[in-house]
């Protein structure tokens, strides 16, 4: 059976997981956007469903003015004895905590912070005694490395001194740990290199879980590093067995287009089988390498994506794929399920600004697709509204509907740091319009339909532009409905009547 990744495209990365009986639960990094965590389900390993998010109150995740990138980095998940936990860290705002469940649906509870609170990339072990181990970088002027403490996890407690794992085999920013015990020995996965073209998987064990730890020899297991490779930035992974003996590797990666390479959609969650040495070490892919399109016995189901082509927003509540950068002011957002209208109230916030933008959205999964919706407004003077394909306040596109001098007019607009311009602007008499983005690897392009049919082209803008290496950060693009006053108070009401989100080609 062949299955092709990367199994979570988009922006989903960081990926952890866990088993319980047949099941499999995987969580990923969110940052700014809210709600946070989002949790996936599958019975196979390949084919997820999400089942909702592990922080979905302003009190397990506070971001009122959490700048872009930052907020919910790396969380891990593991189940024991009946519950579900959650370990993570909000960066700017408390540091590392965890939540629980017993139902890894929801609800999750209330956040338990650590007392000291050090580094990123938390990870929980629970040995066969029943002793909780936190695993996690370096943090308070500590020297770079993996360190662990013993938790009570009732409380979050330290219940024994921090004592440093390993500096790792010499690359930079060890993080991402994760301990298990496999057989007679304590396996430790972290990642170095940092995040990008230079990424690493390391391994290394012991016979107890303080160590000493020895690295393989043949580290790094998994790397795509200097290579001419469709994917790249393979590293910060998290291993998992099956009923059926067989262990795999979840993991993210890149898939950068063109020369220079840039890659737009963001980190994405891989998988590959693990397989072991005759001395029992891991090795991941084929001798650390993964291609795009993995041919495994061990798979039994065919792969399919699937994905909600059209929400009418005649729902009591958003599709799960929908979320907002940062916490949302409620009484911005109002679903209509009898007529089918989200309708959302734009403030004196901008896209520009470090604050709750009017705005929710959902990430672009693919190169090749197209993203379209109906939009009814009238705005007054210097409101907005519209659709943009966003990677950060200073990196955005979008079209939509304005008032400027007193006339609504239909416009294109392209934000590049520094650099806004207003591309093409036209008049425009009516208060309904159809907002479309069509995208392939290298180009956005953006026109506009009226209500009698007619088709505008407004211009076309680069992938690369909006990509990482341009605009910085851990995130990939989201296409986002907005609304804006500019600097006003208040708004008229933007009523989105549906959204449409198609792909074409391959994954």
């Amino acid at each position: 059976m062949k299955y092709q990744n990367p199994i979570i495209s988009g922006f989903y990365p960081d990926p952890s997981i866990c088993r319980v009986g047949e099941d499999f639960y995987l969580v990923t990094s969110s940052f700014e956007y809210f709600p946070g965590v989002p949790i996936f389900h599958s019975t196979d390993l390949v084919n997820w469903k999400q089942l909702g998010h592990c922080l979905t109150t302003t009190k397990q995740l506070p971001l009122i003015e959490t700048p872009s990138s930052c907020g919910i980095y790396a969380p891990t998940i593991r189940y024991h004895e009946g519950v579900f936990y959650v370990v993570t860290t909000n960066v700017l705002d408390g540091g590392n905590f965890f939540v629980t469940a017993t139902d890894p649906a929801g609800p999750w509870s209330d956040p338990i912070w650590f007392k000291d609170s050090y580094g990123i990339d938390p990870s929980f072990f629970f040995d066969e005694d029943g002793t909780c181990y936190l695993t996690g970088t370096g943090g308070h002027g500590e020297e770079p490395g993996i360190y662990q403490v013993e938790i009570d996890v009732k409380t979050g407690a330290y219940l024994s001194d921090r004592k440093c794992l390993t500096v790792g085999t010499g690359g930079a920013f060890p993080e991402g740990p994760h301990l298990y015990r496999i057989g007679e020995y304590y396996y430790l996965l972290m990642s170095e290199g940092g995040t990008e073209y230079g990424h690493m998987l390391t391994v290394f064990r012991s016979k107890t879980p303080y160590g000493p730890f020895e690295g393989y020899e043949k580290n790094p297991i998994l790397t795509h590093r200097s290579k001419d490779h469709p994917i790249q930035a393979t590293g910060h992974a998290d291993f998992v067995q099956r009923s059926d003996g067989s262990w795999w590797a979840v993991f993210l990666a890149i898939r950068p287009i063109g020369y220079p390479r840039k890659y737009h959609l963001g980190r994405e969650t891989f998988l590959a089988p693990v397989s072991w040495t005759e001395d029992g070490w891991p090795v991941v892919g084929n001798d650390g390498m993964v291609d795009e399109v993995i041919e495994s016995e061990w798979l039994i189901n065919e792969q399919h994506k699937e994905w909600k082509e059209r929400d009418n927003f005649d729902q009591a509540t958003l599709n799960l794929k929908w979320i907002y950068r940062r916490n949302p002011i409620e009484e911005h957002y109002s679903l209509n399920t009898k007529e089918g209208y989200l309708s959302l109230t734009g403030s004196s916030v901008t896209l520009n600004d470090t604050a709750a933008h009017t705005f929710i959205g959902r990430r672009q999964e693919h190169f090749d697709c197209k993203v379209s919706t109906s939009l009814r407004f009238e705005p007054k003077e210097s409101e907005e509204a519209g659709l943009t394909v966003f990677a950060n306040e200073h990196f955005h596109y979008e079209i939509g509907l304005r008032s400027v001098n007193g006339k609504t007019e239909a416009f294109f607009r392209k934000t590049v740091g520094s650099l806004t311009l207003i591309e093409k602007r036209l008049d425009y008499e009516e208060d309904r319009i159809e907002l479309c983005i069509t995208a392939d690897s290298q180009w956005y392009h953006f026109e506009i339909v009226s209500p009698s049919g007619e088709v505008t082209e407004l211009g076309k803008g680069e992938c690369g532009l909006l990509a990482t290496e341009v605009a910085g950060g851990f995130t990939g693009n989201v296409f986002g409905l907005y609304a804006t006053a500019n600097g006003k108070k208040t708004a008229n009401q933007a009523r989105f009547n549906w959204f449409d989100y198609k792909r074409f080609g391959k994954v």
